[in-house]
């Protein structure tokens, strides 16, 4: 009982959070999902025409069937008599089956080539590792200086192809973004790659498609599609270090954290901080959720999820943080300063 009534609990908090995000296969906003989306298509509609032709088969011989009561005589010859009209209707249908069958495969085939073909001039290349339960995203360039990691959000040019490079850190994941690709599996050493565009501005919600524990269903991403001058403005604000605290209550935030434990998971570009533990938090407050999608990013949440994670995202591997109430507000008003 307690199980789902946590489970709603979830629920309730995640709605919020994702509401206005699209996740919905059947509505593709990208060359990819649309390959899916139109195979699927092509699938609904034969299984429905089977499906039809089925119930119409069952259906006939009940209504031709002749009908008898108590005073109809027995007819023991009636199952030894051969009916041939039956035999070419299986006859047909069997055919028919077997024509449609090998109809969808040839369509599982056209599709699965259409989507190792994408093109991939002018494409990006980034790196997505799953944990348990966030993603760790990093944009890679030939430049270093240029590379930045960001988590649990993803940034894409509308109209350019993405190669999304995947990796696990501990158990098998699963990267689905509906409205872009299917499914793709990543698994514990073994590195796979998942090809897509976006076609159209929007903002889509991805999640983990593999059950990974306790929290699977709060492993959530948001995939924002955006035209490139949009794009190449958020890469440019990302590469950038953290924006120094220009008050006395932010200020006193970053003493805060660079003394706790914080900084020993974390990495804030342009402090000391640079553990790679847990999500950099360099521009952190620019992200739209906390904890892979568990709640929306406002400092009322962030100070709650910096007190006591577990309350909201229980076997999380992010311990409760102890502060005296003075230090927590400070902490988190230097948090949210970095957009």
């Amino acid at each position: 009982m307690k199980r789902i009534v946590f489970l709603f609990s979830c629920l309730a908090l995640a709605q919020p959070a994702f509401a206005a995000w699209a996740q919905d296969a059947r509505d593709p906003g990208g060359v990819q999902a649309a390959h899916i989306h139109l195979l699927w298509l092509v699938m609904l509609a034969v299984t429905t025409i089977v499906s039809a032709a089925v119930l119409i088969a069952f259906l006939i011989p009940l209504w031709r069937a002749p009908r008898g009561n108590e005073e109809t005589p027995p007819d023991p010859e009636a199952p030894l008599r051969e009916e041939r009209g039956a035999s070419r209707s299986v006859i047909v249908a069997a055919v028919i089956s077997v024509i449609g069958l090998f109809g969808l495969l040839v369509a599982s085939v056209a599709t699965d080539r259409a989507l190792a073909h994408l093109p991939l001039d002018n494409g990006i290349s980034l790196e997505m590792t799953g944990h348990q339960w966030w993603w760790e995203v990093r944009y890679t360039d030939a430049n270093a200086s240029k590379e930045f990691s960001t988590a649990n959000e993803l940034h894409i040019p509308v109209g350019r192809p993405v190669t999304i490079t995947l990796k696990a850190d501990d158990v098998i994941h699963s990267f689905w973004v509906p409205n872009l690709h299917g499914k793709k599996d990543m698994i514990p050493g073994r590195d796979s790659i998942i090809q897509l565009r976006a076609d159209r501005p929007g903002t889509y919600r991805g999640q983990c498609a593999e059950f990974c524990g306790y929290q699977h269903a709060y492993m959530a991403l948001v995939v924002t599609a955006e035209p490139a001058a949009d794009f190449d403005k958020w890469k440019q604000a990302q590469v950038a270090s953290a924006a120094a605290p220009t008050d006395a209550l932010r200020t006193q935030g970053q003493q805060v954290f660079l003394t706790s434990t914080c900084m020993m998971c974390h990495a804030i570009q342009g402090t000391t901080a640079n553990a790679r533990k847990a999500p950099d938090l360099t521009h952190v407050a620019s992200r739209p959720t906390l904890a892979s999608g568990a709640l929306p990013n406002t400092p009322d949440n962030l100070k709650n999820w910096i007190a006591d994670p577990q309350k909201i995202k229980p076997g999380v591997n992010m311990p409760a943080t102890a502060l005296a109430e003075e230090d927590l507000r400070a902490l988190v008003a230097y948090l949210s300063g970095l957009k």
